[in-house]
C-alpha cells in the first residue's frame, strides 16, 4: 500500500522556515538596505533611500520559488531521471562559464556569479548540487553491484565528484565544495560504498588541500580565526567575533525583534551568511532553537522518506537532498558559533539569495514528490539492503 499524499510534516516545516526567513530579513536587513539604496540615490538610480530593499527583492523571489516548489512536487520522477545527465552537463558548463570574460562576476574573494545583460544574476553552484544528486543517483543505481569496488566503484565516483569540486575550488567557493563533497559521500555510503574508501579519500583530499590553504592568505586567516576567535578582532577575526557578540548578547530570550545592534554594520552579510547570529541576538537561545529543531525535523523526515522509497534511484535522491539541507544548515550555524572555519554559505530556506532559495525549494519539491509514493512498509531499512542486491548470489565478483 502506498501513500498518495506528501509528507505534511516536512512540507509544513519547510514552509515555516521560509516564512521565518521573510520575517527575519525584514528586521536584520534594514541597515544594509538603507546603505545600499543611499548609494543608488547618489548615483541617480533612485529618488530616495529605502530600508526594505532586500525584503522586497526577497519577497519577489519567494513568489517565484513557491510555484516551482509545487510543480516539483508533482512532476513525474521519471522526467528527473531522464534529465539527470543533461542537468549535470549543463551545471558543468555553467561553472566553466564563470571564468569567461564578461560573464563571471566577482563577489568578495570569489567568482561565483553569472551576470548577463537584462537577465537576473545566477549562482551556478546552487543548481549544480541538485544536478549532481540526480546524476549520482542514476550512476549508482546502474553500478549497484560495483559500488563497493575500489577500481570500478570508488575511483569513477571520485573522478565524477572531482569534475565539480575542482571547478568550485577555482572560484574559489570552499563552502560549496564542503557541502557538495558531503552530499556525494553520504550518497556513496547509502549506496553501499565502503567506509574505508571514503575515509581514505577524505584524508587524501585534506592532505591535498593543506598546501592550498597555506598558499592563500585569506583562507589561512580564516583558519587562524577559527583556531583563535580573539585574534585580530578588527581584521581577520572580525566576522567571527561579531557573530559571537551577537549570539552572546541575545542571551536566553533575546534583545527583542528588531532590536539587534550587530545588524548595524557589524555583521557582514547579515541578511544571508550571518542571519543566524542576528536572529539569535533578537530572539535569544530559547526561540532560535526552534528553527534548529526544524532542520532536525527535515533530516528525520527526509531520511525516513529515503528509507521507504519505492526504488533505488528515489532513495538515493532523497538521501542526497536531505543531506544537502542538513549539512548546509549545520555548516552555516557552525560557522556562526565558531565551531567551524569561516566560509560564506547560506542558511537553507531562510537566508536572502535568489539562486539559493530557488534551488532549495526545487529540491524540497522533489523530496516531497518522493514522499507521495513512499512505501508504508520499509523497503530500504538497512544499509545492507540499500547497498546490496536482492539476489542471494551476485552474477559475478569484482576483485578490489
Amino acid at each position: 500500500m502506498r501513500k498518495r499524499q506528501i509528507d505534511k510534516t516536512l512540507a509544513i516545516t519547510i514552509f515555516a522556515l521560509m516564512l521565518f526567513g521573510i520575517v527575519m530579513i525584514s528586521s536584520v536587513s534594514v541597515y544594509e538596505s538603507y546603505q545600499l539604496t543611499e548609494g543608488m540615490v547618489r548615483a541617480g538610480l533612485l529618488e530616495e533611500p529605502s530600508n526594505s530593499f532586500y525584503l522586497w527583492r526577497h519577497m519577489i523571489r519567494v513568489f517565484i520559488a513557491i510555484p516551482v516548489w509545487i510543480v516539483a512536487m508533482y512532476l513525474p520522477m521519471g522526467i528527473w531521471k531522464k534529465a539527470a545527465m543533461p542537468l549535470f552537463i549543463l551545471g558543468i558548463f555553467l561553472l566553466i562559464a564563470l571564468f569567461l570574460p564578461g560573464i563571471g562576476a566577482n563577489y568578495g574573494t570569489s567568482t561565483s556569479w553569472i551576470l548577463l545583460p537584462f537577465l537576473p544574476s545566477l549562482q551556478p553552484a546552487e543548481f549544480v548540487k541538485l544536478g549532481l544528486i540526480f546524476y549520482l543517483a542514476v550512476w549508482m543505481e546502474k553500478r549497484q553491484e560495483l559500488v563497493q569496488s575500489f577500481q570500478y566503484g570508488f575511483m569513477p565516483f571520485t573522478i565524477l565528484l572531482s569534475s565539480v569540486v575542482i571547478l568550485l575550488a577555482m572560484q574559489p567557493d570552499f563552502g560549496s565544495v564542503l557541502v557538495i563533497s558531503t552530499i556525494a559521500a553520504t550518497m556513496f555510503f547509502a549506496a553501499g560504498g565502503r567506509v574505508l574508501h571514503l575515509f581514505g579519500g577524505a584524508l587524501l583530499a585534506a592532505l591535498m588541500a593543506y598546501p592550498i590553504i597555506m598558499s592563500k592568505e585569506y583562507i589561512r586567516n580564516r583558519f587562524l580565526a577559527f583556531l583563535d576567535p580573539s585574534i585580530d578582532p578588527l581584521n581577520i577575526g572580525f566576522q567571527v567575533k561579531q557573530a559571537l557578540i551577537a549570539i552572546g548578547s541575545g542571551g536566553f530570550f533575546g534583545t527583542g525583534f528588531g532590536k539587534s545592534i550587530q545588524k548595524f554594520g557589524y555583521l557582514p552579510e547579515v541578511q544571508s551568511d550571518t542571519i543566524f547570529a542576528a536572529a539569535a541576538e533578537e530572539l535569544g537561545f530559547f526561540r532560535v532553537s526552534f528553527f534548529v529543531i526544524a532542520y532536525l525535523i527535515i533530516a528525520w523526515r527526509g531520511y525516513s522518506i529515503a528509507g521507504r522509497a519505492r526504488n533505488r534511484f528515489e532513495m538515493l535522491v532523497a538521501v542526497g537532498i536531505t543531506s544537502w539541507f542538513a549539512f548546509q544548515a549545520f555548516i552555516n550555524i557552525g560557522v556562526n558559533i565558531a565551531i567551524l572555519p569561516l566560509t560564506g554559505i547560506t542558511l537553507p530556506f531562510i537566508s536572502y539569495g535568489g539562486s539559493s532559495l530557488l534551488a532549495n525549494m526545487l529540491a524540497a519539491g522533489v523530496l516531497l514528490n518522493i514522499s507521495r509514493y513512499a512505501e508504508v512498509e520499509t523497503h530500504f531499512a538497512s544499509r545492507r539492503r540499500i547497498g546490496g542486491t536482492r539476489r542471494t548470489q551476485p552474477r559475478y565478483r569484482v576483485r578490489t
